[in-house]
Formats: structure tokens, sequence, C-alpha cells
């Protein structure tokens, strides 16, 4: 009983093992729009409200000893929104840059993308570079936009590449393994996602990180993107920390 109590009035944070914390988080961010629909407002107005939650989100991880947190941005198949809401939301992203910068400079955050960034307008891919190359030297965390991005779309190009090698001959077929295609892929750099969060109660996993998200634990929230904060980030990793990652084995041989 005692124990009980004591539980309840810990923060979550301190309820957390700091030994178990995941090396690489991602983060479906959904549920702009609705949460604006119930505000009577217009959609571009939730993702103008998300930046708290990017922002909690992103320091909330670092704060942790998170390594990397690759949050899913903008999709390949968000180009058919409405023009006017993708117009929004390309100058949301340049401004958002711009104001998030010092964040990432304070928090020692590298800031780097996955995705088709070619296709983003000309003043998004002057502000993502500047914003790159401004926090190269960073040491801390690694915060990954997925932006432009889908994971049919990763893989495509990865065969195509694989392809490419091995008809010029510089790559045996018999050579091709799980990890020979992994180093074909955008997130080559990075260990797969321990710990998927997916805001607005939705399940499914949207083309996202196909490949790497194979044993990933996933986390679904029913709170909106734009409401999410620390305490949400917090019950995810709990929530993480009380599974028992097999990876095809059994219980007993894990144990």
């Amino acid at each position: 009983m005692y124990i009980c109590q004591l539980f309840d009035i810990m923060s979550l944070k301190e309820q957390l093992d700091i030994n178990k914390i995941p090396s690489h988080i991602a983060i479906i961010m959904d549920g702009n729009g609705r949460w604006a629909k119930k505000k009577g407002a217009m959609r571009i107005f939730g993702h103008q409200n998300a930046i708290k939650a990017v922002r909690a989100a992103t320091e909330g991880s670092a704060g942790l000893g998170v390594k990397h947190l690759t949050l899913y941005a903008f999709s390949t198949e968000n180009w058919n929104r409405p023009k006017d809401e993708v117009d929004a939301l390309m100058r949301l992203l340049v401004s958002t840059i711009n104001s998030e910068i010092k964040t990432l400079q304070d928090n020692n955050i590298k800031l780097t993308t996955i995705g088709n960034t070619n296709e983003l307008p000309t003043s998004c891919q002057k502000e993502l570079q500047e914003a790159i190359q401004a926090t190269a030297n960073n040491t801390g965390m690694t915060l990954i936009l997925a932006l432009s991005y889908s994971g049919r779309w990763e893989i495509t190009n990865a065969i195509k590449a694989l392809a490419r090698d091995v008809a010029s001959g510089n790559l045996n077929p018999e050579e091709i393994s799980e990890s020979k295609f992994s180093s074909y892929l955008q997130t080559a750099n990075f260990p797969d996602p321990e710990l998927m969060i997916r805001t607005s109660g939705e399940m499914r996993i949207s083309n996202f990180l196909l490949w790497q998200l194979a044993y990933t634990e996933l986390h679904i929230t029913e709170v909106l993107w734009p409401d999410f904060r620390e305490d949400d980030l917090f019950q995810a990793i709990l929530d993480f920390q009380k599974r028992e990652r097999r990876f095809g084995k059994t219980s007993e041989q894990v144990n």
C-alpha cells in the first residue's frame, strides 16, 4: 500500500530508470488538424501551436540522455494536402527553424534531416542547411527531422542504389545482407528506434521508418500533438521500460 502511494506522489520523471532510457525515440506528430477543429480554427492553427510540443519532446529527450530523436514532420503524401495548407506549413517550417536554433545550441543538439528535402521550397532548404551547419559541432542529442519522407520512398531509393552498385560490379549480390541493405538507407548512421510514439490515438505507422521499426516498441497516446508535453514523453518511456523486449526469443532465454 505504501509503495503504491509513493509512486502516486513521485513524478513520472522520478519513476524512470535512468539506465534504461531508449537511445533512439521516433515520434509521429499527429492530431494538429483535429486540435484546431476542436478550437473552431483552421488546420494551420494546430500546426502553429505544435511548436511547444516539439520543444517539449526535444528538450525532454535531450535532458534524459536520449541520443537520437526522429520527428516525422512532413511525409511525401502530405504534398497532396490543399495547397494553402502546404504553403502555410512551409512558411511555418522556415520561421520555426529560425526561432529554434538558439534552443538547439543551448541544449547541445545537432540537427539533421532524412527525406527528399530537394522537394522543399528553396527558402526551406536554405534555412535547414544553415541550421544543420550551425549545430554540426554539437555533441549531445541528434534531432532528425523527417521531411518529405516516407518509408516506401526510402526503401525504393535504397534498392535503386543497391541495384546500380550490382550492375556496375561494385557489389556482389551474394554480399547483400540486412546490414548491407541498411547501409543504403538514409538512416545508415543511426541505430533503429527503440521506442516509437504516436499521438492522437491512431493505430498505424503511416509509412514511417518501415524497415527500421521492425522490433521497435510502440506507444500510442490519445493526446493530440499540440497538447504533448514532457510528462507525456516520460509516460511513454515508463511504458517502454515495463516491456520485455524478446526479439523473437522466449522469456526464459531473455532472462
